[in-house]
């Protein structure tokens, strides 16, 4: 017994250092690098840039300063009110475009003639540069030649009115541009999950007397499920951390009303050489967003378990 142990181990440790276990690594190193450069090393770079006094055309050398930059960033109103509207932002842009998205989804689904010109034109809007649909949104938004206004007035609905440039109507503006121009992405994840459902499951659901909204509770949904938790927690931090659209739009105007915590670690950074505050300002920014999706995708997957 005690023989047959040993050779057991002896095999085991033999297939642990087989060279083409060594030679995975080879394999994986040209897409592991790139990851260490470009986004590991940067981050601990940001974070170790956090604890000091770093500023653009500095003369003296850059002394740690410790949790300094935190301790000011903790009194800093400014940049709190800008979290509370880069969370507005994100959530008043991943909802409708989760819920619109479904839709679409569901609508594209379907055996419709033209299917695919239709499939073409709904992910058009994916293809398109953000500084490219900035600029048309703004086109769209423009108080005395758009769209917007044109259509209002003929329509009989008011004179025009500036939507960028107002108080009241500018981060409305904004997050309904970050929902059109999100919403295929979301669309083409969620309508690939609504393919791989089997059809015989819909046929048996229709057979046994289910209507269109029971066999989507009881079919449809607990089978994409996974995709829309998945793709509704990646467009809630890639909207939370938008920064180009925002920027060509109202590069944070009016008053900052639309001034997200991007926008305002660049302008900290580059506008006022604070790069030591910045990079303090993005390290909060990840530990808060993390804390949150944490609680988020625990409550979902915790739902879906007692399910």
């Amino acid at each position: 017994m005690a023989l047959a142990t040993a050779t057991k181990r002896s095999t085991k440790q033999q297939r642990t250092r087989t060279p083409g276990d060594h030679a995975a690594w080879f394999l994986v190193l040209p897409a592991l690098i790139p990851i260490l450069v470009l986004s590991v090393g940067p981050l601990l770079y940001g974070i170790a840039l956090s604890f000091t006094d770093s500023q653009s055309g500095r003369t003296a050398a850059t002394q740690w300063v410790g949790a300094l930059n935190f301790q000011d960033l903790l009194q800093d109103t400014l940049f709190w009110d800008s979290f509370r509207i880069g969370l507005l932002w994100a959530v008043g842009v991943t909802v409708p475009q989760f819920f619109l998205a479904l839709g679409l989804a569901l609508l594209l689904n379907q055996n419709l003639r033209f299917r695919w010109l239709a499939r073409a034109l709904a992910i058009i809007p994916w293809a398109m540069p953000e500084v490219v649909v900035g600029i048309m949104w703004r086109l769209v938004y423009h108080p005395d030649a758009g769209v917007l206004n044109e259509t209002l007035a003929n329509l009989g609905l008011g004179e025009g009115r500036d939507w960028l440039t107002g108080t009241a109507t500018a981060l409305f503006a904004v997050i309904v541009v970050g929902v059109w121009a999100g919403m295929p992405q979301t669309t083409v994840a969620l309508l690939a999950g609504l393919q791989n459902t089997p059809r015989e499951l819909h046929e048996a659901a229709a057979m046994d007397g289910a209507g269109a909204w029971r066999r989507f509770h009881t079919v449809t949904w607990p089978a994409i499920k996974p995709v829309a938790l998945s793709i509704t927690a990646l467009n809630f931090i890639w909207n939370f951390n938008s920064f180009a659209l925002v920027y060509v739009l109202t590069q944070g105007g009016p008053g900052g009303r639309t001034r997200l915590p991007m926008l305002f670690a660049y302008e900290e950074a580059f506008r006022y050489g604070q790069f030591g505050y910045a990079a303090a300002m993005g390290c909060v920014m990840v530990a808060v967003i993390s804390v949150i999706l944490a609680f988020y995708l625990v409550g979902r997957l915790k739902g879906g378990d007692e399910a």
